[in-house]
């Protein structure tokens, strides 16, 4: 019987896979056989490094700036193409985000740009009835305070793949969410670095422990898997039961 989760001979494009989350979902991807390329926002892969979670080993690296339409459109096209996952991802904190300057670059780059890459790569991906996950957040189902921005962004990303997955089915791509809960990356380093608010949030979460990208990787194969074939435009939460 066939491995339902061997990616071999396939083609994922990971945005936002050049650290954290996405590097994670990328990394397992390639353990399963695919070729995998990431889009990051430095010049060289050789410009990040382990300490920020990034291993780019294996992996086709690419500069994009997603938050930058005109970056979007300038990329090179990935043929065929049969899996992309979109992790952009970006906030800002201390009140940033109820100033003009940071409400706008996090809905460029955690909104936006989701349609913007899911358009560049439509046509590729009906050709072979390819699969867009839609990497949101627990955020996008709750108030975030201090963020008004993400929370916007992550519900309109939740809102979006329901569109697209009803829009995009009838093309032949199979459009799904995937919304993680604390995982342990440079965006949240606000909570990881702060023993009290650490404490805090990890009595919150039934597991009792932050998620890993390897956890969201899991979920991204299963998604990306015809093993869940059946389910469209559905984001699915990964947060160790911190949303319950």
């Amino acid at each position: 019987m066939d491995d339902p989760l061997d990616f071999s001979g396939k083609t994922v494009l990971v945005v936002g896979g050049s650290s954290g989350i996405g590097n994670g979902v990328a990394h397992g991807f390639r353990e399963r056989g695919a070729t995998v390329h990431v889009w990051g926002t430095r010049a060289n892969a050789s410009d990040y490094s382990a300490d920020e979670g990034s291993d780019l080993e294996g992996l086709v690296y690419a500069k994009v700036d997603v938050g930058v339409r005109a970056e979007i459109d300038a990329a090179p096209a990935l043929e065929p193409l049969d899996v992309l996952v979109l992790c952009q991802g970006t906030v800002a904190y201390k009140r940033a985000e109820f100033r003009p300057e940071a409400w706008n670059r996090v809905m460029a780059v955690n909104l936006d740009s989701l349609m913007d890459c899911a358009r560049k790569f439509h046509d590729t991906l009906a050709a072979r009835r390819g699969v867009i996950i839609i990497v949101s957040s627990v955020s996008g189902f709750t108030s975030n305070r201090g963020n008004p921005a993400y929370a916007a962004s992550k519900a309109g990303a939740v809102s979006l793949t329901k569109t697209l997955g009803e829009a995009w089915a009838h093309d032949g791509i199979r459009v799904v969410g995937l919304a993680p809960g604390l995982v342990d990356t440079k965006l949240t380093k606000v909570t990881t670095e702060n023993p009290a608010r650490l404490e805090g949030a990890l009595r919150s979460i039934p597991l009792g422990r932050m998620g890993t990208p390897r956890d969201m990787a899991g979920a991204a194969l299963l998604l990306a898997s015809p093993l869940a074939g059946y389910v469209v435009g559905q984001t699915l939460i990964v947060d160790g039961g911190l949303s319950l």
